[in-house]
């Protein structure tokens, strides 16, 4: 009887409630952390399926031309029917006037992963939910530093994407209040994800600064890149990488002393708090008091990869 009594009580809930059509902007979906965001909006979307909405995931087809292109995914948001949108503030210049018609259509809208809670509250968002890119670049400096490695260069391979600039000045102020000195070397946003392009770029560097012994990247695939310009540059051992975002192999190459440590942005947390806020919001007028919801920054190094580990296994981290 009990069984039937609560299969009537979620039926009524489901038939009674306002559905709620959610539309996630994010990366692509092949890109490792971003397929993490998306499962993590994916598992909040069964309960909005089972109250009669729909979680719609948009990305680029690649991120030469991101900003106008993510404004256009914001936009086609609008045309079909958004009822909530979920989005990151990447280049402001190009995508804050697709939020603002957003906000002027009065859609609910969370800004996520890039900006921060002054950017969603400008742009008439309800909330931002995300790591903090500049502290996560700060916490990276300061591990170096505090590992005694005090010469730092930033792989910036997407310049012009506002956390991925904060993601490098605050790996380069991390470092140098720490008493080191840092570099940020850009590359053209092609390169993001080219591990020909990445490795090649950083054994030149690496060539011409010999003091360089620390390299930070943007994320886990030009962290592999990484790897592989310092083999080439005929310095591993002597200069360590610390980057953006985890994946197995990351994990992996932490635990056997290849890489000195990551920085998790926790995603699955943002895809999927991001959702279930919006579906609340739009099915029961419901709203978080806390403003500014941050997923990290987390560092993972050797103390803590084994039960990081766990979390990859599960899909969640």
């Amino acid at each position: 009887m009990r069984g039937l009594q609560l299969a009537a009580a979620l039926s009524f809930v489901a038939t009674t409630a306002t559905a709620a059509n959610i539309f996630v902007v994010g990366g692509k979906p092949d890109d490792p952390f971003w397929a993490v965001v998306k499962r993590g909006a994916e598992d909040a979307g069964k309960v909005v399926e089972a109250q009669g909405g729909s979680v719609t995931w948009l990305g680029p087809q690649n991120y030469d031309n991101l900003g106008n292109d993510a404004a256009e995914l914001i936009r086609q948001a609008i045309s079909q029917g958004a009822d909530a949108v979920v989005g990151p503030d990447w280049v402001p210049e190009a995508m804050e006037p697709a939020f603002e018609a957003v906000t002027a259509a009065g859609i609910p809208l969370i800004i996520y992963n890039a900006g921060d809670l002054e950017t969603a509250e400008r742009l008439g968002a309800m909330n931002y939910i995300g790591s903090d890119p500049y502290d996560s670049g700060f916490a990276a400096g300061k591990y170096f530093a505090d590992n005694d490695l005090k010469d730092g260069v930033c792989l910036n391979t997407l310049p012009g994407v506002a956390n991925v600039e904060a993601f490098c000045k605050g790996m380069t102020e991390g470092i140098e209040e720490n008493g080191g000195k840092g570099d940020v070397l850009p590359l053209p946003a092609t390169s993001f994800g080219s591990s020909t392009a990445v490795a090649q770029a950083l054994k030149g560097y690496l060539l011409k600064n010999p003091t360089v012994n620390a390299v930070f990247t943007v994320g886990n695939v030009d962290t592999t890149s990484a790897s592989s310009g310092i083999m080439q540059a005929g310095k591993t051992g002597r200069v360590q990488v610390c980057g953006m975002n985890i994946d197995p192999s990351i994990l992996e190459n932490i635990k056997s002393g290849n890489q000195l440590c990551a920085i998790d942005q926790q995603g699955y947390l943002m895809g999927y708090l991001s959702v279930s806020i919006l579906n609340a919001k739009v099915n029961f007028g419901m709203e978080v008091p806390t403003k500014e919801i941050l997923t990290g920054p987390a560092v993972i190094d050797k103390a803590n990869v084994d039960v990081t580990l766990e979390g990859v296994e599960a899909g969640v981290r």
